[in-house]
Parts: C-alpha cells; sequence; structure tokens
C-alpha cells in the first residue's frame, strides 16, 4: 500500500498532470490569424513569417537588429519641462506618462542612438508607438535636435523611423511647436551636406507627416504602412465618398509618387548600408565583411557593452542584445 501511495501515484500524476505554458510564448498575427512562437517571431524582427505582416517593433529592439553587433550609444536628449499645461482628462499628465514609462521600460517615446551599420557610422532616432502612441511632444522635438546636432558634429548621415498618431495634446501649442523646430533641426543635416533618411513604419500620421517625416533625402516605408496627415475614417467621413482599396498605404504612396522604396523589415539593413554609402560617397560595403546583427552574444557581448575609443558618439551607454 505505501509502495503504490508514495511511489505508483505520484509517478501517474506527474504523467498526466497538466504542464502550465506561460501566456507569452505565442502571439497572434493581426494580419492571417497564425499563432507564431515567440522566438520565430523575434527572431524574424516581429514579422509574420506566414503573411509577412509587419507587427510593431520597439526602438531598441529595431536598433539591436540594425547596428553592428546590435551595439549602439545612447545620445542624451535635454529633458523638457515635466506638465507645462498642468493638463488632466480622466487622468493626469505625469500620471499617464509614469503609466507609459512602466509598460514599456522607456523614457519617452524616441530613442536616439550612434553606431555603425555595416561598418558606417551613423545617427538614428526611432520612435516608439507604444509608448502614448509614439505622440510628438517636446522630447520628442528635443530628441529630433539632438539627433541631428549629434550628426552635424561628427559628420555623420542621420536616419530616423517614424511611428506616431500625431502631436501629443497633453501639450497643447508647445506640441505643435515641435513641428517647425524639426523642420529647422532637418534644415542643419541640409546645409552641413549630410544624408537625412527617413523610414515611416506603421501607422505615421498627423503633424509628424507634416514635418520632420516627410523631409528626407530618401523616402523608405515598411510594407502596408499606414502614412498620412488625416486618417482614411475622416476623410470618407468628410468627403462622404468610398476611398479606393489601399488608399494611404504604403504601397499606394509609393505609386503616387510620394515614397522612394517600400522596403520589408528584415530587408531594410541592408537597404540602409547600401543607401547611406552611396549619398556618402563610400565604396560599396564587401558582404563578406559585414558583420551580422547580434553576432555578439552571450558572454562575449558582456565584454563588449563599451565601444571603443574610435566608435562614432561615445557620449552614452552602450546598449547590446
Amino acid at each position: 500500500m505505501n509502495w503504490i501511495t508514495n511511489y505508483v501515484r505520484p509517478r501517474i500524476n506527474s504523467i498526466f498532470s497538466r504542464r502550465e505554458v506561460p501566456e507569452n510564448l505565442w502571439s497572434k498575427c493581426d494580419e492571417c490569424g497564425t499563432m507564431l512562437f515567440h522566438r520565430e517571431l523575434s527572431n524574424n524582427l516581429n514579422v509574420c513569417t506566414s503573411c509577412g505582416h509587419h507587427m510593431a517593433i520597439t526602438p531598441r529592439d529595431r536598433f539591436r537588429a540594425l547596428f553592428d553587433g546590435g551595439l549602439f550609444s545612447e545620445v542624451s536628449v535635454p529633458e523638457p519641462l515635466a506638465d507645462p499645461l498642468q493638463f488632466r482628462d480622466q487622468k493626469k499628465y505625469p500620471d499617464r506618462m509614469k503609466a507609459a514609462q512602466k509598460q514599456t521600460g522607456e523614457k519617452e517615446a524616441m530613442l536616439v542612438a550612434s553606431g555603425e551599420i555595416g561598418r558606417t557610422p551613423i545617427v538614428a532616432a526611432a520612435q516608439d508607438f507604444s509608448f502614448m502612441g509614439g505622440s510628438m511632444g517636446m522630447y520628442v522635438g528635443n530628441a529630433i535636435i539632438a539627433a541631428a546636432e549629434e550628426a552635424v558634429k561628427l559628420k555623420l548621415p542621420l536616419i530616423l523611423f517614424s511611428a506616431a498618431g500625431g502631436a501629443r495634446m497633453q501639450e497643447g501649442i508647445l506640441s505643435l511647436m515641435q513641428m517647425p523646430r524639426t523642420t529647422v533641426a532637418v534644415q542643419m543635416l541640409k546645409e552641413a551636406g549630410l544624408p537625412y533618411i527617413v523610414v515611416l513604419t506603421h501607422p505615421t500620421t498627423g503633424g509628424v507627416t507634416a514635418s520632420y517625416a516627410m523631409l528626407g533625402d530618401v523616402q523608405i516605408a515598411e510594407p502596408n504602412a499606414l502614412i498620412c496627415f488625416a486618417g482614411p475614417r475622416v476623410i470618407e467621413q468628410t468627403i462622404r465618398e468610398k476611398l479606393p482599396e489601399g488608399f494611404q498605404r504604403a504601397e499606394y504612396l509609393l505609386d503616387h509618387g510620394m515614397l522612394d522604396r517600400v522596403t520589408p523589415r528584415t530587408q531594410m539593413r541592408e537597404e540602409l548600408i547600401t543607401i547611406t554609402r552611396m549619398l556618402m560617397g563610400l565604396t560599396p560595403a564587401i558582404k563578406g565583411d559585414l558583420p551580422a546583427p547580434g553576432e555578439l552574444s552571450g558572454d562575449t557581448a558582456d565584454e563588449a557593452q563599451t565601444p571603443t575609443s574610435d566608435a562614432p558618439g561615445n557620449s552614452g551607454d552602450a546598449s547590446r542584445g
């Protein structure tokens, strides 16, 4: 009896007991509904392996895939006033900021970094749509100006990844003032003869589209990205007509001359390396010589947290994949 109780029953229970599966192991594609294993999805840069749908990706994950070895130095951004208008709707503005910071693990809606892509030094900036819709506030304006100043100081090209729902209403007119401020920052790059490349991701709308997102020397978009000032629903309600299929999507804008390229995310790094070196008057990159993104991992990456002294933009902390 003891043998049955102490050995057989626990053994049977261990075989047939239901194992708990973590909830974050699988993600469902919004487009085709396919269940995707989290590691497979991450390795494919959050692009559905079944239908090619481009899901959201954080600026930090994007930079890890973009920069050589996943290493980059963050560029410091001046802090704006925390709550200039003392704005409150259902929540106080500082409370919304704290919730967004806790959810994303980031300070604000834009990350600025410097590093190398294909052994070509660049400055890059990327918006985070999961941080209050990537809305353009004073910090985003400061971030673009800091990125432009860093690029001019180091004589490097600037690559910007846009993703925003427009201006941040909690900052009112101060938010709208970032449109001319960022336009002046872009002009600084043009006067210095430095390339400014914009990658428009889903969605890029509102005042962001009406300013720095459409001022690039080269305009690239990810597939099926929504790019507009006013959304299609607003336009349909205004003109009371049915819009063409795919209206305001990346492919539609490419056909109508507003974009130069529509490039899948998995091919974006190689595309940016080629275009950047071409605009900087450099020789084409040698494929076999290019370090792959994330090639520094584990113990090797731990030893390479700090960029070497000859790397561009050593002002910030190094980040790694």
